[in-house]
């Protein structure tokens, strides 16, 4: 079996009393989509935070490709290619779609930062910003600025974003939140795909996308993992029906 993309060894956080994070092991493994799932309040984004680099641990280890990142801020995660969505970059409102992929573009390549006018005629970052927001359902509004753009449509243009900087796997907190039908699946048919080019772990509520793209699940329930396993795995698994589906015994 291949070694893990992104191994999750023993995390722990705690905010006064409260064990955010108890004693939490994951892995990624290439090609596969891991889904984290569980109720409100279970400690998920904690969680995220954590391997992105946005909160520190109390205690444990985050092996990336090999590399314990535990002292790495968020910028060197993601220049390692940890990518996450919404985290890797924030959304500049006032730029078009396609600027704030080409932000991203700029920064992979490593060049310094132009003047306006020259930057848009620069085909080497506009044609792969270009190619991301196609690939992402966002190339008929590639020129919108990002504050006109819908929920659903700034979620697709931050995995526009991750995309343009190349991550070697990517962190998804709820890709589906506010996307209708249509588009929810749309972006599974998307998310199928892209696990082929990058791992994903998938913090999703949407059962029905979770049940559809996970290669494995993991449950979180007050910050402790009770569960991990195939989708069958996990239908069947009692604990899980009691603590997260909300089935009686």
């Amino acid at each position: 079996m291949a070694e893990p993309v992104l191994s999750i060894r023993d995390l722990r956080k705690s905010f006064g009393a409260l064990k955010a994070t108890d004693g939490v092991s994951l892995d990624l493994r290439p090609g596969e989509i891991h889904a984290l799932i569980g109720p409100n309040g279970a400690g998920k984004t904690t969680l995220i935070h954590q391997i992105a680099g946005g909160i520190t641990p109390d205690s444990g280890e985050i092996i990336f490709l090999g590399e314990d990142i535990g002292a790495l801020g968020v910028a060197a995660r993601a220049r390692r290619g940890l990518g996450r969505s919404f985290q890797i970059s924030s959304l500049a409102p006032e730029f078009s779609a396609l600027r704030n992929v080409m932000l991203a573009v700029q920064s992979r390549q490593g060049s310094s930062f132009r003047f306006f006018r020259p930057v848009m005629r620069d085909l080497s970052l506009t044609e792969p910003a270009m190619a991301m927001l196609e690939r992402t359902g966002l190339a008929s509004r590639a020129n919108v600025p990002a504050a006109e753009l819908s929920h659903g449509e700034r979620r697709q243009l931050e995995i526009a974003i991750a995309l343009a900087l190349g991550p070697k796997a990517f962190l998804l907190d709820e890709p589906m939140a506010g996307m209708g039908p249509e588009g929810s699946r749309a972006l599974t048919g998307f998310l199928d795909g892209l696990r082929h080019e990058a791992p994903i772990l998938l913090v999703e509520h949407d059962m029905d996308a979770v049940f559809a793209l996970a290669d494995r699940i993991s449950v979180l329930v007050y910050g402790r993992i009770i569960a991990t396993g195939t989708v069958d795995e996990i239908r069947g698994d009692a604990e899980v029906r009691r603590a997260y589906l909300g089935e009686q015994p």
